[in-house]
């Protein structure tokens, strides 16, 4: 579960992510228009959702970003189970966007570059277990093909110190969170986690893609 109290260990954490990565992210170099025309659904896991679905949420061409579940089965979707790390299950944030205003690539570049440190194995900052795994769940061949490119990509032109860790698998389901989970970050400003861990990542984004963001 989050480890709320330990604001030393979560600033570590915060830094392993920041520092870890060069300060601009190349476009990715496959990035095709989506088959099919119309608003589009990414999910993508990095540990706890509260900083990674407040990150996508201030991005132009975002029009929803859900906190939840993915990975295991509808019937062990909930916070207490998916906290035993038994369930397959990782936190996750599904985002609907319009590809005419943003594509999948820049949705993955914000993900790799601002929302978590893919590097880091079944964990993000202070949060350990399977539960905060780095994974892109794939809805369609298309995300797969971009996702799979991007990661190679990153990795051949060393833009971590470490190998990338992040699982690309096909989305079987996404089941939303809790309702006190949603927009946590909006809703608690000044919660230590929020503090230390995911209000940094929204200053991140703010300089490092200020075209993203939502006018």
């Amino acid at each position: 579960m989050r480890t709320h109290a330990i604001a030393a260990a979560a600033l570590i954490g915060l830094l392993a992510c920041t520092t870890g990565a060069e300060s601009r992210f190349p476009d990715p170099a496959v990035d095709p228009a989506p088959a099919k025309a119309g608003t589009q659904t990414a999910v993508f896991a990095g540990g706890c959702f509260w900083g990674v679905e407040a990150v996508f949420e201030k991005l132009n061409g975002v029009s929803d970003s859900v906190s939840g579940y993915a990975g295991g089965k509808k019937t062990t979707a909930n916070y207490e189970l998916v906290g035993t790390g038994t369930t397959g299950h990782a936190e996750s944030v599904q985002v609907t966007y319009d590809p005419a205003v943003i594509s999948y690539g820049k949705l993955l570049k914000v993900f790799f570059a601002v929302a978590h440190d893919p590097t880091q194995l079944n964990r993000q900052g202070p949060d350990e277990g399977t539960q905060y795994r780095s994974s892109i769940f794939y809805a369609t061949p298309e995300q797969q093909t971009v996702a799979e490119a991007y990661i190679r990509q990153l990795d051949a032109a060393k833009i971590f110190k470490r190998s990338i860790v992040t699982t690309v698998v096909s989305l079987e389901g996404f089941y939303p969170a809790e309702g006190y989970h949603q927009n946590f970050l909006v809703q608690h400003p000044d919660y230590p986690y929020i503090v230390y861990n995911d209000l940094p990542k929204l200053e991140h984004l703010k300089k490092e893609f200020p075209e993203l963001l939502r006018r």
